[in-house]
């Protein structure tokens, strides 16, 4: 089989991780033919020294981690001011399990029409987000929600207090037409002889 199937599913799960079961649902192949698929993805992380990826298995789900050599970078990295930004792929995926929480990452990713995994481990560095349970459907995926700390970063009371959504997409709406007069204005007042042509 084309381990590189494998490779590109689990990298799409990201943190949710896949199972035997699901990957041989969605490849259309044995169990048998996708472990020997997962078998042999390790052992190609395993024997190259230039890759920083390896594979684990957590509750019969596999994943892609990255290798435990790497730990202090990654620690240095966590602790260091360019991780401390939020970028706006992470800001958005927090505004997304803000208002519509709780869900699960293929959730977000749905809303957002990405892949929001690297976002979401941000988060829950931060203390931003938090695991809330997990959903009774295959797989049991993981289900986030904001957290006090963030409450408190925000200066919520609770979560009714977050601006109303529908508000601010009228205002922006608003806004952005605005926006778009002042702009055909401008264009008149600069080429007033575009008017008289016509």
């Amino acid at each position: 089989m084309d381990i590189s199937q494998l490779e590109a599913l689990l990298f799409v799960a990201g943190d949710e991780g896949m199972s035997i079961n699901e990957l041989s649902y969605v490849l259309s192949l044995s169990a048998e033919q996708v472990f020997e698929g997962l078998v042999q993805l390790n052992q190609k992380y395993k024997e190259d020294e230039t890759c920083a990826i390896e594979l684990k298995e957590y509750a019969n789900r596999y994943m892609m981690t990255t290798k435990g050599k790497y730990q202090n970078l990654l620690q240095k990295y966590s602790q260091s001011p360019m991780a401390a930004r939020l970028s706006q792929a992470a800001l958005e995926t927090l505004a997304v399990i803000a208002y519509k929480q709780p869900l699960t990452r293929m959730e977000v990713d749905q809303i957002r029409g990405v892949n929001s995994s690297a976002s979401i481990q941000k988060l829950l560095n931060f203390q931003l987000i938090e695991e809330k349970g997990r959903l009774e459907a295959p797989g049991r995926p993981r289900i986030y929600g904001t957290t006090a700390y963030f409450m408190d970063y925000f200066g919520l009371k609770n979560i009714e207090e977050l601006p109303d959504i529908s508000e601010m997409e009228a205002d922006l709406a608003q806004n952005q037409t605005q926006l778009l007069f002042k702009g055909l204005a401008e264009e008149e007042e600069e080429n007033p002889e575009n008017l008289e042509q016509e």
